[in-house]
């Protein structure tokens, strides 16, 4: 039953990433779409290797570029296109199908009360994986910034762990709550996911070209909102931040609770309890860190202490934050554009146009 729960978690994260992949070729420029027959490329998503292919395309653009000359901008601007649609593509797998399984596994030991060393290196791995993901997601992003201000080191690890210090404790109250009553997860995962589906339509996103695959995307990111936080709106995200962290701190609390509750007063599993007792204070730490993130670490505060932006090949927006100016529409990744826009909120000139973050390459 759990090689089915597994496998079945598998193909429907699997399906739905490739079914994203698929859309967005569809709706790509002809100019950056690869020189592949149409048919070919179907067949590829239906065997679910649409995601790998993207990545053996994109090392392909990617080599033309190590041995391109400089002045050879279309390639530059090409494999810009890919990498950020890989990026984005690697965090939905992350969160449709290794985080699900992460408490998957978690669960069965807890169970079985037994845990080999490979398991326990796969769970830790798993953990880091998931906010690596976050943060290679967050920079990609940036990338689109025109301004010298990129994430610094220190600022890149603190980032890091406010993102690992708010998911596991989420991860961990999960999995003691399935483990009492694991039909009740059945029942809290798709009410909890509803919640979030009606909250991000509610938001009005505006991530791809229709209205069918819109809802695919509405779909993933509230996968990814069970476990994380996620913007997916223009304006500022104060208000919508305390909204959702609260509200997740109060369903863990409550899964958290319902456990001690309804444990069995057993020795076999005596040893969760300080570690349930540091879940609240580590989600806390994450809450704080993510505080001094964005209150002292983030780039655009470093940008607003020096008043340094660079000017050449720029345009300035309402935010202070500089983007780049240029007249190919067709080279436009409207997709990433409009998640730069929801996380780097401005307001830009109509003429103005966003290529795929050039500017990272």
């Amino acid at each position: 039953g759990w090689a089915a729960l597994s496998l079945s978690l598998l193909v429907a994260a699997s399906a739905a990433a490739q079914a994203c992949s698929w859309f967005w070729l569809r709706s790509d420029p002809p100019a950056l779409r690869p020189a592949v027959p149409v048919a070919l490329l179907a067949a590829l998503h239906l065997l679910q290797l649409g995601f790998f292919f993207r990545c053996l395309h994109a090392l392909k653009v990617g080599w033309k570029v190590c041995w391109a000359k400089a002045e050879e901008e279309d390639e530059q601007r090409h494999m810009a296109f890919l990498s950020h649609d890989i990026s984005m593509l690697r965090l939905f797998e992350t969160f449709l199908e290794n985080t699900p399984q992460l408490t998957l596994l978690l669960y069965i030991i807890l169970r079985t009360n037994k845990a080999e060393l490979s398991q326990g290196l796969g769970i830790s791995t798993a953990f880091l994986c998931v906010s690596w993901s976050l943060l290679d997601y967050h920079q990609s992003l940036r990338s689109f910034l025109q301004d010298k201000y990129e994430l610094s080191l220190g600022s890149s690890i603190i980032y890091f762990l406010w993102n690992l210090f708010l998911i596991c404790p989420r991860i961990l109250v999960v999995a003691l709550f399935a483990l009492l009553w694991p039909y009740g997860v059945a029942l809290h995962f798709p009410l909890v996911w509803l919640a979030m589906f009606l909250w991000v339509s509610l938001q009005g996103t505006d991530f791809m070209e229709s209205s069918g695959p819109e809802q695919l995307y509405r779909a993933m990111v509230a996968v990814i909102l069970y476990f994380s936080w996620f913007n997916v709106a223009q304006g500022r995200t104060l208000y919508r931040s305390i909204i959702y962290h609260g509200f997740i701190l109060v369903d863990s609390t409550l899964l958290a609770l319902a456990w001690l509750w309804g444990r069995a007063p057993s020795e076999e599993h005596s040893y969760l309890l300080p570690v349930v007792s540091a879940a609240l204070p580590c989600y806390l730490l994450g809450l704080g860190l993510r505080v001094t993130y964005y209150k002292w670490l983030h780039p655009n505060m470093q940008a607003q202490q020096e008043g340094g932006y660079d000017e050449v090949d720029a345009s300035r927006g309402s935010d202070g934050l500089e983007r780049r100016s240029f007249l190919e529409p067709d080279l436009v990744n409207r997709r990433m554009q409009w998640l730069a826009q929801t996380h780097f909120p401005l307001s830009q000139p109509a003429q103005q146009h966003f290529l795929n973050g050039a500017a990272a390459v």
